[in-house]
């Protein structure tokens, strides 16, 4: 049975590149009954913090992607965050110290900057260059019971290292180009690759599928694997999503943290859809593909080898588009948290509920994000003032004929619903030798407080008829200021 992981830092937010990294890895589980695993790696203990932790389990929920063991969901191999496996970490690493594949190094860090730097300026590989390697172990012993700090080192065998790449093929490391790195920290800390590997061979991982940026790790977790007796898991490296600009996507783009694109409001579904795309491909053509279809094709086969670009506007098409397929009460239900987000409908009421169902029709088609439908609808809600690119609309004779004559028209009609207001109000327009465009952008202003905003008669039958009154009165008065 496969079993794939993902395991984020939290050292920070949820990347939009990690988000695509962990929806490829539960495709796969997904499509073939396997298990998808979350594992927090927080050995970075000065930038890893609870808030990123708990911002990115938010975030996974989000996206909807479930996990099989993890964090809140349990599992056999608990727990599944590093800090709480240290034990395991050092029990490796005394294995690895007893049969001789790794020493103690008692380089300072000081030492090791300068050896660095004069080997870069000597046009030389800034590797370490072993020195510890060759110190007898009763030597390393005795400076051990003397308190000397030291580092766990791993000692690279000679030869080469294969990877067998699922993306990329065939890969060949030759030894000497690895550096003994580090295993354990000289506060006793573990490091990345000693924990990553562990950790996998623990959770019994079948597959790791994670960014190229790794790639140069993976010789060093062979090795360890091997060292181990563990056996390596399959291992494919996705191509790096880069902006416009052909850099790898960062900060320098704006945000790509995975909550911005959830409070500007992005359907889950919808980023699901364009991460998916970047970097595989259904039959390349085919844009909007649902969960289930993704799940039931998803194939490592069809992951392309070149960097895919990231596209703004063609995730808010995509947004727009899983938008207009959304129900009436499903666009309610999710433009809702955006009018509680800004105060406009309280969190307990259902009236306001019903009130954006009944106007999800109105704006389905007029927006790309979920927030959009915050300043096009908060006029039902309450009194939003007029814009002041919009004042001049009320103001003139014209305009106060309008707006009066539209007032006396709708005191008067007995149905105040959106088909009788407009035969009324298209009456007066005629009456009044105007065309619709040029009648209806005041009573518009009065109503919504904008020249933009949702079709005008479904907008005052919402409103109903006291409250659309009062507010071509008070456009009115303003008018005449």
């Amino acid at each position: 049975m496969l079993r794939l992981r993902f395991a984020p830092s939290p050292t920070g937010y949820l990347h939009v590149g990690g988000a695509r990294t962990a929806l490829y890895n539960w495709l796969l589980a997904r499509r073939h009954g396997g298990s998808f695993i979350l594992r927090i790696e927080d050995t970075d203990l000065t930038r890893s913090t609870e808030e990123a932790i708990e911002a990115i389990i938010e975030d996974m929920r989000w996206l909807t992607l479930d996990w099989d063991e993890g964090p809140e969901a349990g599992g056999s191999h608990w727990p599944y965050r590093q800090t709480g496996r240290n034990a395991l970490y050092h029990n490796a690493a005394r294995r690895l110290l007893s049969e001789d594949r790794a020493y103690r190094c008692f380089c300072a860090p000081e030492e090791l900057a300068e050896r660095r730097l004069g080997a870069a300026e000597a046009g030389e590989s800034p590797m370490y260059d072993r020195r510890c390697r060759e110190i007898k172990l009763a030597n390393a012993e005795q400076l051990e019971k003397e308190g000397k700090p030291f580092a766990l080192r791993f000692r690279v065998p000679d030869g080469e290292t294969v990877l067998h790449d699922v993306l990329r093929g065939t890969i060949t490391f030759q030894n000497q180009e690895i550096e003994d790195f580090v295993l354990l920290r000289s506060d006793g800390t573990p490091t990345y690759n000693l924990a990553v590997v562990v950790d996998d061979a623990d959770m019994e991982i079948t597959d790791v599928v994670r960014g190229d940026d790794h790639l140069p790790n993976t010789p060093k977790q062979i090795l360890l694997y091997l060292a181990l007796d563990a056996r390596p898991p399959a291992f494919a490296h996705l191509p790096m999503i880069v902006g416009e600009d052909g850099k790898p996507l960062s900060k320098r783009h704006g945000d790509v943290a995975v909550g911005r694109f959830r409070d500007m409001g992005f359907l889950p579904q919808a980023m699901l859809n364009f991460l998916a795309l970047l970097g595989w491909s259904l039959d390349d053509s085919t844009t909007i593909i649902d969960i289930e279809t993704l799940i039931a094709n998803f194939a490592l086969e069809r992951v392309g080898s070149k960097p895919s670009v990231w596209d703004d506007e063609k995730l808010l098409w995509m947004n727009s588009q899983y938008l207009m397929a959304l129900t009436d009460e499903e666009l309610a239900q999710s433009i809702l948290p955006f009018f509680i987000r800004e105060g406009i409908i309280p969190a307990d009421d259902k009236e306001g509920l019903k009130t954006l169902i009944k106007a999800s029709p109105l704006i389905r088609e007029r927006i790309k994000l979920l927030a959009d439908a915050v300043p096009l609808l908060a006029f039902l809600f309450k009194d939003v003032g007029i814009k002041d690119d919009s004042l001049g609309l009320l103001k003139g004779d014209e305009s106060s004929r309008i707006l009066k004559g539209a007032g006396k028209r709708l005191l008067e009609l007995g149905d105040f619903r959106s088909e009788e207001i407009e035969k009324t109000l298209r009456a007066m327009a005629d009456e009044f030798g105007l065309s619709p465009r040029k009648a209806f952008q005041p009573l518009r202003v009065a109503i919504a407080g904008s020249k933009i905003s949702p079709p005008l008669f479904e907008s005052m039958e919402l409103l109903g008829r006291d409250r659309t009154l009062q507010r071509i009165a008070r456009a009115i008065d303003i008018g005449g200021e």
